[in-house]
């Protein structure tokens, strides 16, 4: 018989047992008065073998246990820490035979006073025991933590209840986004929500994931950006809006790219793409500092100083700066030769905007370690934003890098409507032409710009890649709880 299932049927018989003398192995309720964490910290100065006459009330996970015939020490973990419990025959009396039905994985709750053992470890005395869950399946790796990566990802209730250091980053990254709120809602923004399925996709280059509504014969889209929404809000009278929400782009995964992921998108009316950058050096500043207590970071053994103002640099001063090449003085066929020589792969209709696009993502952002903001993108970049002043062939547009990562993209947003009109008839003649990722006709968001849309600047941050960044995550895997898996091989 596999190993597993013997420990299986070993811990099925215990339960039955249980049941039969009377004691429901889910009870309903427990009331716990006291955490390990809190119990830990206020009876610290506690000395080898002194008592307290204090009733305790505790619950956890059982994460070891070892009997030494008429006592046994057990630790619980609850969601603060660990405590150890003190079992003896002279206390229990019949109930010290119940034990031998408790496993390793097992909830129980715990009443008994609190003491110092004479090798100096904090316990509880414990009068009154009872099963709160019977773990019939066996906790992996001797509650070491999982090693294989695939397994953490697929059974990450597993993965939390053996790496302590796992549940902390999850509890980081509610920090993280408590913090952005905080920060925005502090800059007088107001939370919206936009709808998650959407007639008609939009705000971003990326193929969609499409579904339908039986009850309308209607084909619908989850969202790929929440931009084109918050842009109507604005034309409706907000002046500062924004959101935290899930969008999904049926593209790629990567350690920085996951199919459903969290983005923050936030529209500023009467700002431009310069006010955007600011308020962007400002949240990862002020995030920083609420989260980890300062404002600077160490990743990889790299210190990010998020204090100091970010280097700002254009997209094609930064591909001379890195590489040396001028891309501004290079003809049509200079272009195709680096794209060869380098190996640059390019998708759907060329242009030379866009070609310079390619070499940016080939050969730049790895070398882009501390904050940057990289700006003034070719015109082809995206069909949302104002033409940068001054110069046609390039639009007002950043996105900020960090640690060889696009940490989020930001605009002086279009408001022309005419113009906008323009952009997208070309790029849904694109569409038609087979290009997945070209921009749809979103007739009702023109409209809403026609009625009258102010001046703008907008920014998104992707929430999961900052959690990394604070978090010192190698993976977007790592930050995300649920991140979306292949179907596992039978």
């Amino acid at each position: 018989m596999d190993p597993e299932q013997q420990l299986i049927n070993e811990r099925l018989a215990k339960l039955k047992e249980l049941r039969e003398k009377g004691i429901e192995p889910y009870p309903y309720s427990f009331n716990k008065k006291q955490d390990a964490g809190s119990l830990q910290e206020k009876y610290k100065a506690l000395k080898p073998e002194e008592r307290t006459d204090r009733k305790i009330r505790a619950a956890g996970r059982i994460m070891s246990m070892r009997g030494m015939g008429a006592i046994t020490f057990a630790h619980i973990q609850d969601n603060t820490g660990k405590i150890q419990l003190y079992f003896s025959n002279d206390i229990l009396k019949k109930d010290y035979d119940l034990l031998k039905l408790f496993d390793l994985g097992d909830f129980i709750g715990a009443e008994g006073i609190i003491f110092r053992t004479k090798r100096g470890e904090l316990s509880i005395e414990v009068n009154k025991l009872e099963m709160l869950s019977k773990a019939i399946r066996p906790m992996p790796e001797k509650f070491h933590g999982l090693v294989d990566p695939e397994v953490k990802y697929r059974k990450r209730y597993l993965d939390l209840a053996t790496s302590p250091e796992v549940k902390c980053v999850f509890e980081a990254r509610s920090k993280i986004i408590s913090a952005v709120r905080e920060f925005l809602d502090k800059n007088s923004f107001v939370e919206v929500e936009i709808p998650l399925l959407q007639p008609v996709y939009g705000g971003g280059k990326a193929k969609p994931f499409k579904t339908r509504i039986n009850a309308w014969d209607m084909d619908m889209y989850l969202s790929i950006s929440p931009e084109l929404y918050l842009k109507r809000c604005i034309a409706g009278g907000f002046e500062a809006v924004y959101t935290i929400c899930k969008n999904f782009r049926n593209e790629g995964v990567d350690k920085t790219h996951n199919p459903e992921f969290t983005m923050m998108e936030c529209y500023w009316a009467y700002r431009d793409y310069n006010d955007m950058m600011v308020l962007t050096e400002e949240m990862f500043k002020f995030v920083c500092k609420k989260v980890l207590g300062k404002e600077q970071i160490v990743y990889n053994g790299v210190t990010i100083d998020f204090s100091k103002p970010w280097q700002r640099i254009s997209m094609v001063d930064a591909i001379k700066k890195h590489t040396n090449i001028d891309v501004r003085e290079m003809k049509e066929e200079d272009f195709e030769k680096m794209m060869r020589d380098y190996k640059i792969k390019y998708e759907g209709e060329y242009s030379k905007g866009h070609a310079i696009e390619a070499i940016f993502d080939a050969l730049v952002p790895q070398k882009l370690i501390q904050p940057t903001f990289i700006t003034d993108h070719p015109k082809e970049s995206t069909c949302l934003c104002k033409a940068k002043r001054g110069d046609k062939d390039h639009i007002e547009r950043f996105e900020p890098y960090m640690m060889g990562w696009e940490a989020g993209n930001a605009y002086s947003e279009l408001n022309d409507p005419v113009v906008q009109r323009k952009l997208f008839e070309e790029q849904a003649e694109k569409g038609r032409g087979g290009d997945e990722e070209a921009h749809p006709m979103d007739d009702d968001f023109v409209l809403a710009m026609e009625h009258g849309m102010p001046p703008m600047g907008g920014l998104g941050i992707g929430i999961d890649r900052m959690v990394m960044l604070l978090t010192g995550a190698e993976s977007i895997r790592d930050v995300i709880l649920f991140p979306t898996m292949r179907p596992e091989k039978k």
